[in-house]
């Protein structure tokens, strides 16, 4: 039987675009990193600490929380960095920071921060749940439980009524989509053998999504390994069986993917937040509904799906075969940028920097307030001529059903 309360949806964001594509889509919740001491440190998509009171205020208008990560290895030198960060933090009201160091989680409780426990301390047991209550109210399990030791986890919670420092129950996090590590919930240092790069400090270089080959080493000769792609795992997928997630008892759902496009933040958002919302209404959910949510996941960038540690699948399920198993049937290609808006009319004037538009093209246009906006081409003009195809360097109009800001990039959507 489902629970009645309520199930916060956590979505990843790396980049103004995949802010407003989190808003709109439906997440109770956001978190971000900032450009040092957070586990995407080497993505090109991540913020600075005078973006913080933008990101709270754009967020606090829709009454979504702002989670900030602080979650990497810390060592003394980092520590000016670290209290200007969690004094932002507080100053411009980030409802909480995710953090694994007891350095970070000591100097937060001293300020009245609060902290929810990150994965990377791979919390798997009902005693160090019952340690760190001290320090937070929300703790995100280790990935690699089960659901029967999830379950046990939060009924042990109940059963002892663990508190955390707000004086309620503490709060199980646990992460429903998205990339897995090979590693013990992100612990790697492959990346720091092979390129002294620490995966720990945020600078993976991704070892384990190359493809290898076996060779024995005296005699040199090849062993044909069916899968090449050994280490790398398939991205966790749980749409179709979240109803048993939610029955574990779990108060929040996270999406992995701060170095994700703002369509896979968008697509993944709405479908988690369609089923949340159904399962929560106890509705019966026909197959044909999750294989839409499926297929729709399906449409962004993804390694193959697998159900992660939950339901206790062999190994043999969990690695990626080869190349082609990276999944991208669609891909975006940018094509130039919004340079009016005729609001009255609902005409959007392109100008076209790159490639071509023809009419019915599937279309995106992303912005920083804008977030990202998917539509179709119904009719095109240039020069106040109807046309079926506009060149690079054309100023083009078509007509909108929403509001788009100038500078705003136009992408076609194109079979892979």
């Amino acid at each position: 039987m489902h629970k009645s309360k309520k199930v916060e949806l956590l979505a990843p964001v790396g980049s103004f675009e995949a802010l407003e594509a989190a808003i709109n889509s439906g997440a109770d919740s956001i978190y971000f990193g900032l450009d040092q001491l957070n586990m995407r440190t080497r993505s090109v998509n991540n913020f600075y600490i005078s973006d913080i009171p933008f990101i709270v205020k754009q967020c606090k208008n829709k009454n979504i929380k702002t989670y900030l990560t602080i979650n990497t290895i810390i060592y003394d030198h980092d520590f000016f960095l670290i209290k200007k960060i969690a004094n932002n933090a507080k100053k411009f009201g980030i409802d909480a920071i995710i953090a694994m160091d007891q350095s970070i989680i000591n100097y937060a409780k001293s300020i009245n921060l609060k902290v929810h426990i990150s994965t990377q301390l791979n919390i798997t047991n009902i005693e160090s749940i019952k340690f760190y209550s001290f320090f937070a109210d929300t703790i995100v399990l280790s990935r690699e439980l089960s659901l029967i030791q999830i379950k046990n986890i939060i009924s042990n919670i109940k059963k002892n009524k663990i508190l955390g420092p707000s004086g309620k129950l503490i709060k199980i996090e646990i992460f429903c989509h998205g990339a897995l590590c090979m590693a013990i919930s992100g612990k790697c240092y492959l990346s720091f053998h092979s390129y002294n790069s620490s995966a720990n400090r945020g600078s993976c270089k991704q070892n384990c999504r190359k493809n290898y080959t076996l060779i024995e080493k005296n005699s040199g000769i090849y062993l044909d390994v069916k899968n090449e792609s050994l280490l790398s795992s398939k991205d966790l997928c749980t749409i179709n069986f979240l109803d048993k997630i939610i029955d574990s008892g779990i108060s929040l759902l996270k999406i992995e993917g701060r170095a994700r496009s703002p369509e896979y933040v968008a697509n993944t958002t709405s479908c988690y937040r369609e089923a949340i919302d159904l399962i929560l209404k106890k509705k019966p959910i026909p197959e044909s509904k999750i294989n839409f949510w499926l297929q729709k996941l399906n449409n962004v960038y993804n390694r193959g799906f697998y159900s992660g540690y939950y339901l206790g699948n062999k190994i043999e399920k969990w690695s990626t075969k080869n190349k082609v198993d990276f999944f991208y049937p669609k891909k975006k290609i940018y094509l130039g940028k919004v340079k009016n808006f005729y609001k009255k009319s609902m005409i959007g004037e392109f100008l076209i920097e790159s490639f071509n538009l023809k009419l019915n093209d599937s279309i995106y246009i992303i912005g920083m307030k804008t977030g990202i906006k998917k539509t179709f081409v119904k009719s095109l003009m240039v020069n106040d001529i109807k046309t079926n195809i506009a060149f690079k360097g054309d100023l083009c109009t078509f007509p909108i059903n929403f509001n788009i800001k100038l500078s705003d990039k136009l992408y076609k959507i194109i079979e892979k």
